[in-house]
């Protein structure tokens, strides 16, 4: 599967297997401990138990990562805190975001406010760690020629919607990420033949998506049926992501110069919508919502700037 590899076993285990200083990035989804029924296992343990839990695969995590490498570990609001005190001060982590997950639909309630969020902590190995934040900008709101041309650092809080049970990459499982999400992840901190874990592959996302971008890729996964149900994402066609930031699919204002507009409009698609090919008419409609006709990247388009 192009160097991607589907583990079937607990993540104490295997991450021990794992050589040291041999991995350039960790996504982790681990279970929350909120009672969620996850097929062969549910995710309920005792606060002790859970801490203790957590401590020993962030031990090989910390392990296995390389002195460049990095981590992303998703979790809940009732726990964030303690992983943060292991990965920082018993670990000696180095800390660099905590990133939120902002999603417009979930849970609902009546008595208090509706969770919309998740959040997810980045820490380094050392400060001497790989970030490409040109693999991950976004298109700017207004373009200023002072600024980067390429579009701007995407922040800390990141708008992905759910994936809904009607889309049709919906795997069978309670915690599925979307694929945007997690391969922003991967562009910014890793670089094409990099080693990539996922500790709890779940529904396989990590590992599509690394599939789609050259990275190597390991998936840990405890319940056979799960991991079977990611070989078989695997192996469907790729037709793009099956998420994406909305901000990819806006036109900076005041593009007013033609010949900055062209350049521009030849090099968005490229820059922002690779992989998710399912975009492109959203950005083609803001194309021409902004500045009033559809203007691609075609030689008969092309024409039409160079005429203004």
């Amino acid at each position: 599967m192009n160097n991607i590899d589907v583990i079937v076993g607990d993540a104490l285990v295997e991450l021990g297997k794992i050589d040291s200083d041999s991995v350039d990035l960790i996504v982790a989804d681990p279970p929350y401990n909120l009672g969620k029924d996850y097929g062969n296992n549910h995710d309920v343990r005792g606060v002790d138990e859970y801490l203790v839990f957590s401590r020993k695969w962030l031990r090989e995590a910390h392990r296995i990562l390389r002195p460049t490498g990095t981590i992303y570990v998703f979790m809940g609001f009732r726990f964030i805190s303690h992983l943060y005190d292991i990965l920082d001060r018993e670990l000696g982590m180095f800390f660099n975001s905590w990133i939120v997950w902002h999603y417009t639909q979930g849970m609902g309630k009546t008595r208090g406010f509706s969770p919309r969020h998740d959040d997810i902590l980045m820490f380094t190995k050392s400060t001497r760690f790989k970030f490409f934040l040109d693999n991950v900008r976004v298109p700017q709101k207004f373009y200023r020629e002072r600024n980067n041309m390429r579009g701007a650092n995407p922040g800390d809080v990141w708008t992905f919607s759910h994936v809904h049970y009607c889309n049709e990459n919906r795997q069978n499982h309670p915690t599925q990420k979307p694929e945007g999400l997690v391969e922003r992840m991967v562009l910014a901190s890793t670089d094409e033949n990099d080693l990539v874990v996922d500790p709890f592959a779940g529904s396989g996302t990590t590992l599509r998506v690394c599939q789609q971008i050259a990275r190597r890729a390991i998936g840990i996964e405890i319940n056979p049926e799960y991991a079977e149900m990611t070989r078989r994402r695997l192996s469907v066609e790729f037709l793009g992501f099956d998420s994406i930031d909305p901000r990819m699919e806006r036109v900076p204002c005041d593009l007013r110069n033609p010949e900055t507009r062209r350049e521009y409009l030849e090099n968005h698609k490229t820059w922002f919508l690779t992989r998710h090919e399912n975009a492109i008419n959203n950005f083609d409609e803001a194309v021409e919502t902004s500045y009033g006709r559809q203007i691609g990247t075609s030689q008969e388009q092309l024409r039409f700037l160079e005429d203004e």
